[in-house]
């Protein structure tokens, strides 16, 4: 089944109150909080707080979306991304796959993404939680076969992968990324944008979502698709989206 959610860095200018409230009034299921402004890295009393006002609202934690990069020149740590994740009680802690895009990388660079991918996956499987790449471009997961390629060299069953579909890209190049990683498919960030990078009414991208939901409900897990980055930013605009989005997920589930 697949259930609705915010991604919480879509309102950074507000609080995490303000977002419990308004993913309340929205009729949203859960949200994926961000590491950056809301919860931020290994701020613990910060994520029990977030993680009770979040519960008492009736809401689900569907993840952390940390800005950990898996390379060993990452100034900051995964511990205390990790730590916030547990203390949210986040399922899961979505990281990204690097800071090089996979024309840019070279074997050396692969391998060494593979074996830190591995060491924290590890770690996070001690915790209880799963890790899982931001489906993005600029890193190892910027196209259907780098990502793909990706998962089965780290070949570790703590390792799940986002979805998103890329700037400009075209609906069957977007299903065909689906396929390629839906055995690690975790959850997906639904957004319209235009060619250029504006920001549009979701209903805007109708064909190609209700298409890719329906891909993403054929893997008979349970997944989030989660809104961000409405149009102009506004709260009014979300709302808007979020009728979208529960009209489409009631037509797939």
């Amino acid at each position: 089944m697949i259930h609705s959610g915010l991604v919480s860095i879509t309102f950074r200018q507000l609080s995490p109150q303000e977002i419990v409230d308004l993913v309340v009034r929205a009729g949203l299921e859960g949200v994926e909080w961000g590491g950056d402004i809301h919860v931020p890295h290994g701020d613990l009393r910060r994520a029990r707080e977030v993680r009770q006002m979040t519960q008492e609202a009736g809401l689900a934690v569907a993840a952390y979306g940390s800005y950990y990069r898996v390379e060993h020149d990452d100034p900051a740590p995964f511990e205390p991304a990790l730590a916030a994740a547990v203390e949210l009680g986040a399922p899961a802690v979505r990281v990204w796959a690097g800071t090089r895009g996979s024309a840019e990388a070279d074997a050396a660079y692969r391998a060494e993404v593979v074996a830190l991918s591995r060491r924290i996956a590890d770690m996070a499987a001690g915790a209880g939680v799963t890790v899982a790449y931001e489906f993005h471009a600029g890193t190892l997961t910027d196209t259907n076969g780098s990502a793909r390629n990706l998962l089965e060299a780290v070949a570790h069953d703590n390792v799940r992968s986002y979805w998103q579909p890329p700037r400009g890209s075209e609906v069957g190049y977007n299903l065909d990324g689906l396929d390629a990683v839906l055995p690690w498919l975790l959850h997906a960030h639904v957004f319209s944008w235009g060619a250029a990078g504006e920001r549009l009414p979701l209903v805007a991208g109708e064909a190609g979502w209700v298409a890719y939901l329906h891909k993403i409900a054929s893997s008979g897990r349970d997944h989030f698709a989660m809104l961000e980055f409405v149009q102009d930013d506004t709260p009014e605009n979300f709302l808007r989206d979020a009728v979208t989005l529960k009209q489409w997920l009631a037509l797939v589930n």
